[in-house]
């Protein structure tokens, strides 16, 4: 299982996310932050669980290109 968490408070919105895993990723229009897709909200951190291990080299890669660090990729 893929555990995948954003802190979208602290979004720059720099896209560069949106651009390492689209699939998981979106822009938002209101205010140029980017939104988990299928997350849920708990505490200010946003959080999707995925069972399909393929993904997780797109999703690593999108945590590492944040400039500020607010995405996390765990695998339990």
């Amino acid at each position: 299982m893929l555990i995948i968490t954003l802190q979208r408070k602290k979004c720059i919105g720099c896209n560069y996310c949106v651009e390492a895993a689209p699939e998981y990723f979106r822009m938002s229009k209101k205010d140029g932050k980017t939104n988990l897709l299928r997350s849920y909200q708990r505490k200010g951190f946003f959080t999707y669980k995925e069972s399909n291990h393929e993904t997780y080299e797109q999703l690593q890669k999108a945590a590492e290109v944040c400039p500020v660090k607010i995405i996390d990729v765990r695998i339990k």
